[in-house]
């Protein structure tokens, strides 16, 4: 049986797909790479692979997103193929294996083929590579598709196909086509039954700070139920499908289904129930079977077939990995989901016949859904990408064809992880240890615990603490060491399975002399993986405690956890409420960590260092021992000179030029400076604060220096630290071209108002009463005649007669009806018809002209 080809015909029975393969195979013999759209349930995943393995003697590997999905694919194609799984065709997932050496068709997830190229970058045996449901633009999925296409410069025999229900065929085709030209379309339609839809909002919250409601799971179990039944009087044979976001949701509204009237059988299907349970559900039901309700999560919107599904009921909320690059924070993160998705989820209701979509929300909110999810690579933490990515010789998917290409921020914070794990250099290339921790198939912080936790608390309880946190199992009430002690002595599924990992992982790591393993390392396995999430108590209130990290983040716990002086934290996620203790985030899962612990696992981030501040106008220091940025002691001490220096400099940094108080002498110098530098340039001196901050010890060392050892600012005088900006020998100039006084044709010397340091286009201002300027025909011009001086021209009282910079146009317009209005309320004053030929007057008996005059 292993060396007959794969019956197309016997294997396509009744699956609409069947029809495309004659377009699949022109494509196909036109190049090597094709784009295939195709609804959910037509038989794609079922008939390509066969078909490509048809075609040559070689192995055809399919990807799939999730691992009940490759196995789920596998089962159906050998189950159709009439041969044992394992043989002609098998599956890889992690911790999972059924393949042998005349295995044609190999179901596998995108990690596991990611890790086998960097062991096998050429793919030797594999003629075909079939990336399926590229739609959900997963992370390791759109990787896949930047390695393959340099592969494939390499091995132009190697045919690669791109499949999901719905993609934008057009961008996916450009990226896996030749340069010249981009791939095939095939795009296959059916007839579209008709689809039903209801809106069902509930009275209740969605969501809060501590994610779905009770109150909405019980709304949508109760919309469930009620439409359940209303079916099964209308159609006995139909079925139910409800989405939820996660596992933990899809068990409440099973338990909450359980107890409602109407015999239904109630199943689950998610990746953490076992293997057969979920062939169970995708086999369907018999003729004599109850009538079923499916609860479900984004697995069956596109990765698997429930068939009798008639009636499906949306939360429409979805879980995704987010990334919070303000918090340094990672995690999945329930919100709504886009309209795609519901589009998607719908469509399992009419897959067989008419059906109706039941959406627990209402139109509006459905409307204001995104169009579709936001590409993994966009929100995720990158760090697992670059590792492989860096080992890959690649770093940062440079030179790479990728759909999107990596956010820049989040790519430099996985590079920073990376280089502190040392699993990259200073260019990003991959080290040594890299390319060992890259082949544990976890998070590379993950891969570093398991590897020096194994030999601090023993190799089982690395592995134990790694399985829990690697895997997506939840932690009850944030302990780790509790669900540790909890999954040990468990006989469910979950402890199944987490035993399982665990014992994996332990093959990952060398043997050591054997080492206490006691719960209470757990954190320390965790410290080890993230010493930046070490975290103290800082305050304990009623409801709990909030906690410091050393990344600066402060978040909130409750239960055992907040009588722990110092945490290791796995899982911190953003969240408001009585969770997070007003301090914005909450900590979904750490462990207990000693002192002792927190120093060995973070040494790098321990400091021990004077900290001198400049406050006050007087410098103080204080010895700080921090671990990042938990403060561990303060005890003030006198600072050094050198200490003192350094804080007044970072002060003027942080607070500028402020912290001085000006004289008016040191204000105007600065002024005249200003006013030289926007007018002639080099070499006169910028005096903006930027200019000045930035160059402190030119022309402020002394003062640094008087400041550092007690001198007050109020006894700073800036007109000397000014005055060595002045350019030599250009400085002899400056009272020639920026002169603190103008005299004026009565003698009078009057002080010159520059514009502030930041105005360039402002003019310097000389406030003068009219009288005083007769004789002058022309306006005076400072900065060597560049800079026209503005006049404020007064009356015999000082009071505002006219503005303006240029005199001659003033005297012969304006003036003459000034004249004619003061000549008459000012009768002993002189208001010649030719003032730019008269003699001045000087007023000596107001105020501000005795002001005006020079001062000896």
């Amino acid at each position: 049986m292993t060396s007959a080809a794969f019956d197309l015909a016997s294997i396509g029975a009744g699956l609409s797909f069947a029809a495309a393969l004659d377009d699949v195979s022109a494509a196909l013999d036109a190049g090597t790479s094709v784009v295939i759209s195709a609804p959910p349930g037509t038989g794609k995943t079922t008939l390509v692979p066969p078909l490509l393995a048809s075609r040559g003697a070689g192995r055809v590997i399919v990807t799939q997103p999730r691992r009940v999905a490759a196995r789920a694919a596998a089962r159906r194609l050998a189950q159709l193929d009439g041969s044992p799984l394992g043989s002609r065709v098998g599956f890889t997932v992690r911790g999972e294996r059924a393949t042998g050496p005349q295995t044609r068709v190999e179901f596998v997830t995108a990690g596991v083929l990611l890790r086998r190229m960097l062991a096998d970058p050429g793919l030797d045996g594999v003629d075909a590579v079939i990336i399926d449901e590229v739609h959900e633009r997963a992370l390791e999925t759109d990787l896949l598709i930047g390695l393959l296409g340099e592969v494939r410069e390499l091995r132009d025999d190697l045919t690669l196909v791109a499949m999901s229900a719905t993609l934008d065929a057009e961008r996916i085709a450009a990226v896996i086509g030749s340069a010249d030209a981009p791939a095939p379309i095939v795009q296959h339609t059916v007839p579209a039954h008709p689809l039903t839809e209801r809106w069902a909002p509930s009275p209740t919250l969605r969501l809060d700070e501590r994610g779905v409601t009770g109150g909405f799971l019980d709304h949508v179990a109760r919309t469930a139920a009620s439409a359940a039944r209303e079916l099964l009087r209308d159609d006995p044979t139909a079925d139910v499908l409800v989405f939820l976001p996660g596992a933990r949701e899809v068990a409440e509204v099973a338990r909450r289904l359980g107890r409602e009237p109407g015999g239904f059988d109630v199943r689950e299907l998610h990746g953490q129930i076992p293997a057969a349970a979920q062939d169970a559900v995708i086999r369907g039901r018999g003729p004599s079977d109850a009538p079923r309700i499916v609860v479900t999560t984004a697995l069956a919107e596109s990765s698997l077939t429930v068939p009798g599904v008639r009636l499906v009921v949306d939360s429409c909320l979805s879980r995704s990995p987010q990334r919070d690059a303000a918090r340094g924070m990672s995690g999945l993160v329930t919100a709504g989901s886009a309209r795609s998705s519901a589009v998607q989820r719908a469509g399992r209701a009419t897959r067989q016949g008419p059906g109706t979509v039941i959406r627990c929300v209402d139109e509006r909110t459905f409307a204001a859904a995104p169009a579709r999810p936001a590409p993994e690579i966009a929100t995720a933490d990158l760090a697992d990408a670059a590792l492989l990515l860096a080992c890959w010789g690649a770093p940062g998917g440079s030179g790479l064809r990728l759909i999107d290409p990596p956010p820049a921020d989040a790519l430099a914070e996985a590079q920073a992880v990376l280089h502190d794990l040392g699993a990259t250099d200073a260019d990003g290339r991959a080290t040594a240890e890299g390319r060992a921790l890259a082949r544990i198939p976890v998070d590379p912080r993950l891969a570093r615990a398991l590897v020096e936790g194994s030999a601090l608390v023993g190799a089982g309880p690395a592995a134990e603490v790694v399985a829990l946190l690697g895997g997506d199992l939840r932690v009850a009430d944030a302990d780790v060491a509790a669900a540790v002690q909890a999954l040990r002595h468990g006989r469910g599924p979950d402890a199944r399975r987490w035993a399982q990992e665990t014992e994996r992982l332990q093959r990952f790591t060398k043997p050591a002399p054997a080492a206490r393993g006691r719960v209470d390392d757990a954190g320390l396995v965790i410290a080890l993986a993230f010493p930046a999430r070490i975290a103290r108590r800082v305050e304990r209130t009623a409801d709990g405690a909030t906690f410091v990290l050393a990344s600066g983040t402060r978040a909130g716990v409750s239960g055992s956890l907040a009588g722990a002086e110092w945490l290791a934290v796995a899982d911190v996620a953003r969240a408001s409420g009585r969770a997070a203790a007003g301090s914005g985030a909450v900590i979904r899962a750490a462990a207990v960590l000693t002192e002792a612990q927190a120093e060995r696992a973070a040494d790098h981030l321990i400091t021990d260092r004077v900290e001198a501040e400049f406050s006050g106008g007087r410098v103080t220091a204080r010895r700080e021992r921090r671990l990042g940025a938990i403060l561990r002691s303060s005890v003030p001490v006198r600072p050094t000179a050198a200490e003192g220096r350094d804080a007044v400099r970072r002060a003027l940094q942080a607070q500028g030029l402020g912290v001085f108080a000006w004289s008016d002498p040191a204000d105007q110098l600065r002024r005249r400076l200003a006013l030289l530098h926007h007018a002639l340039g080099a070499p006169w001196p910028d005096v903006s604060d930027a200019a000045l901050t930035a160059a402190l010890d030119d022309w402020l060392g002394p003062e640094i220096d008087a400041l550092a050892t007690g001198t007050p600012t109020a006894r700073i005088d800036l007109v000397p630290a000014l005055r060595r900006l002045l350019p030599w020998p250009a400085a002899a100039e400056l009272d020639a071209l920026a002169p603190e006084r103008l005299e004026v044709p009565s003698g009078s010397r009057i002080r010159i108002d520059y514009p502030t340091y930041d105005d360039p286009a402002a003019r310097p201002v000389v406030a003068v009463k009219l009288q005083e300027c007769f004789g002058w025909a022309q306006t005076p011009r400072l900065a060597g005649g560049r800079v026209p001086v503005l006049f404020h021209l007064l009356s015999p009282a000082g009071r505002p007669l006219a503005v303006t910079d240029d005199l001659a146009s003033f005297w012969s317009g304006p003036y003459a009806q000034v004249r004619a209005e003061m000549r008459g309320r000012y009768p002993k004053h002189p208001w010649p018809e030719d003032p730019w030929q008269a003699t001045p007057t000087r007023h000596t008996k107001n105020r501000a002209a005795r002001e005006a005059r020079p001062r000896d």
